[in-house]
């Protein structure tokens, strides 16, 4: 085990200037023998599909696995970064939500201990031509302030459940910090770590079935 290493997101964040990030980081790294990748963004089949958070035309078709792995020269995994929270979060029984409340709102389901088929729901529409990503996301918290943010946060619980009907529900991410009063009785708030150990999760055998199809 080694602590946690960090390198700032480039800004103008292209494919080749965040592979680089990532290479030079890992250098000062003891050696490891295969790489697992959160995402924020949508990844099928090893491709980036969207990444709202970076130049996201670049990033369309992206095969950041391959290009991971000849920069690393080790086996590369990569998925959601809200599915990668949720493999270390969950139970594994029944149908569990986790929402990670960050720059940007991510979301993964899944169904006794398997990822469902990944869905942006951050993009659909909330409130008045918001997508959550608008009215949940870091510049939201700062632009209305805490108290009425723990309220749209609230109600989009609540969307969430009328329209999932989840088990258990997670909440994650660097904001999560942010929220104040009761949860209910099967909403949890879960930590940053659970992003790393979700991605020695990811290669457990039972799991493999996930690189299959949407992520």
């Amino acid at each position: 085990m080694v602590d946690r290493a960090y390198v700032k997101t480039p800004s103008h964040c292209s494919p080749k200037v965040l592979v680089k990030a990532l290479a030079g980081m890992a250098k000062g790294l003891p050696a490891f023998d295969r790489v697992s990748v959160g995402f924020p963004g949508y990844v099928r089949d090893d491709k980036v599909i969207t990444a709202p958070e970076f130049e996201d035309g670049k990033w369309r078709g992206f095969d950041l696995v391959e290009a991971l792995k000849a920069k690393l020269g080790k086996p590369v995994r990569l998925l959601n970064d809200a599915d990668m929270q949720g493999l270390a979060a969950i139970n594994g029984k029944g149908l569990e939500l986790v929402v990670t409340l960050g720059t940007g709102v991510g979301t993964a389901l899944f169904r006794n201990g398997e990822p469902m088929p990944h869905l942006e729901l951050a993009h659909h529409p909330v409130h008045k031509g918001k997508d959550y990503n608008g009215y949940l996301g870091k510049k939201a918290l700062k632009k209305v302030g805490k108290k009425k943010w723990n309220v749209r946060v609230q109600r989009v619980i609540e969307i969430l459940h009328d329209l999932i009907h989840p088990d258990e529900t997670y909440i994650g991410g660097g904001n999560s910090a942010n929220i104040t009063g009761k949860l209910g009785a099967h909403i949890k708030i879960i930590s940053n770590q659970d992003g790393i150990l979700g991605g020695f999760r990811l290669w457990e055998p039972l799991r493999k079935s996930k690189h299959n199809g949407d992520r």
